[in-house]
């Protein structure tokens, strides 16, 4: 698959994260894994994203990473594109850029680099370093650290051929206005903002149709009724859903920060397919805030 036929696949559809499996002791559950994508693909996502934020990419040792990529590439081979998490220091990036590609991903998601600040220029070049360093294609993320211009985006189109998508995380609205203008059909623009789906409606009108649903991982059905009634412009079932599931279980992410993964995989769990606990730094949600999210749950159905 060659960039620009990842991107036309990036373009339409919703985007998902699975969680990685870990078992009881904090170690790769690959069997857990295996069986987690054989649940999820078959609902019609456009790709999956393995070793992504929701994946916990941030506590993977790189031994682990190689598994948990190679395992999603065998697994999905014949269902559903499996895109790559990627990112740490510029080198670490390219290393891990460069092995996702040769374990058969079809393309990357490059994420934030590390906690260090830096200028523009140099976000931009540790951007095109990572492009540069592999085949396949390439979606940057903007979120927290990585906060790219449109000029910079522009340049970085004209250097990089493969660096076929933009992903937003940061909610700036002039931002993502002036990034769409200015670039026109030349990305893919994917929504990337924590439980994407309220966000959704108003980033369709921008231009955005596409997000990734981390409440995909434990209620795909109605993760992809939503995305239709997205599509679709049915405000009535998007608000239903919103006001019936969404904001109720914002209200439990809420709590504490780190929560916008630990409760998905507590939604796992309560689905059927425990993920086991997140790693540290992060907390898994109490006994009182798995309970009131099972009860949100519950009212959705069988999934």
């Amino acid at each position: 698959m060659n960039p620009q036929e990842l991107k036309s696949i990036l373009s339409s559809g919703l985007l998902s994260f699975p969680v990685t499996d870990f078992n009881a002791q904090g170690d790769f559950n690959r069997a857990g894994y295996i069986k987690r994508l054989e649940w999820l693909a078959p609902y019609g996502a456009s790709a999956l994203f393995a070793a992504g934020g929701t994946g916990e990419f941030f506590s993977l040792a790189a031994s682990e990473y190689s598994e948990i990529i190679k395992t999603a590439v065998d697994t999905c081979a014949t269902s559903v594109p499996i895109l790559a998490g990627v990112g740490g220091s510029t080198r670490q990036a390219i290393e891990y850029a460069q092995e996702a590609e040769r374990l058969g991903a079809k393309g990357l998601l490059l994420l934030p680099h590390y906690l260090t600040e830096a200028s523009q220029d140099g976000v931009a070049a540790h951007v095109e370093a990572v492009c540069k360093s592999v085949n396949i294609g390439v979606v940057v993320y903007n979120r927290n650290v990585c906060r790219l211009t449109a000029p910079l985006l522009e340049r970085l189109a004209e250097r990089c051929p493969n660096l076929i998508g933009y992903k937003d995380g940061l909610g700036d609205i002039e931002l993502m206005v002036s990034i769409r203008r200015r670039l026109g059909d030349r990305f893919t623009y994917l929504g990337g903002l924590p439980t994407a789906e309220v966000y959704a409606a108003a980033y369709k009108a921008l231009g955005v149709p596409v997000y990734s649903s981390a409440v995909f991982n434990f209620i795909p059905k109605t993760a992809m009724d939503f995305y239709h009634a997205i599509t679709r412009e049915d405000h009535a079932t998007v608000g239903k859903i919103i006001d019936d599931f969404f904001l109720p279980y914002l209200d439990i992410r809420n709590r504490k920060s780190g929560y916008a993964v630990s409760i998905v995989k507590a939604g796992a769990k309560i689905a059927g397919y425990d993920a086991g606990p997140v790693r540290a730094p992060l907390t898994d949600l109490t006994g009182e805030e798995y309970e009131m999210l099972a009860a949100l749950i519950d009212k959705q159905g069988a999934q």
